[in-house]
């Protein structure tokens, strides 16, 4: 069976049974590097989903998983889609991460819930093509933080050309009893890369030093 790729309309029922109190999508588009002009914009955007934490007052050994199973594939989708929309279509997907932020009220192991299993991480490899895992940031956070989400490309995780963050306010969230969810993506590697790449680095060892250290 075919899965339905069509953008989910975010609201009403979807919105309650998971939770979710806001949607917010972020775009970035850097021209100019050193005031030298791209030959093609960057473009970064990250979709931002704040959800009441289902797991607070339930005690360590409580088991997270059937909530993650229920709402992390359904935020998978929702960001993606945010995602897609943002950049234009998925062929203009290259790099891609995620984040995950649990209000003061939770544990850390809240925030990894929702992104850390394959309920989150496969939906959103799958509906931006990608094969490399998604590497990612989480934490604890109170409202007004910064928070910068790391990227590589979604099918050559060690391609340092694709190596690059996204820095993402979040002014109002997460609330001491929430989660807030980031998935970001850019269209393209950091301005004028020129760092080589792991597949063709030749072997380093701790010998180099050698011929630097006295």
């Amino acid at each position: 069976m075919a899965v339905n790729t069509a953008p989910i309309a975010v609201g009403g029922e979807i919105a309650t049974r998971i939770g979710l109190r806001s949607l917010t999508t972020v775009c970035d588009e850097l021209r100019l590097e050193v005031g030298i002009p791209l030959q093609r914009p960057l473009s970064q955007a990250a979709a931002i989903a704040v959800v009441k934490n289902p797991w607070l007052e339930q005690g360590t050994p409580n088991d997270l998983g059937a909530a993650a199973e229920f709402i992390a594939p359904v935020l998978g989708k929702i960001l993606t889609d945010q995602l897609i929309s943002s950049l234009g279509d998925v062929e203009n997907v290259e790099a891609f991460g995620k984040a995950a932020l649990v209000g003061i009220g939770g544990e850390l192991e809240h925030a990894g819930a929702l992104i850390h299993t394959p309920y989150f991480g496969n939906i959103v490899r799958e509906l931006l093509e990608g094969t490399s895992v998604l590497c990612f940031t989480d934490g604890r956070s109170a409202p007004g933080s910064d928070l910068r989400v790391p990227l590589w490309h979604k099918t050559r995780a060690t391609s340092r050309d694709h190596y690059q963050t996204m820095e993402v306010h979040l002014p109002d969230a997460p609330r001491a009893d929430e989660i807030c969810v980031i998935a970001a993506a850019a269209n393209g590697p950091r301005p004028f890369p020129r760092l080589g790449d792991r597949q063709t680095d030749r072997p380093i060892t701790a010998e180099i030093l050698k011929g630097i250290l006295p």
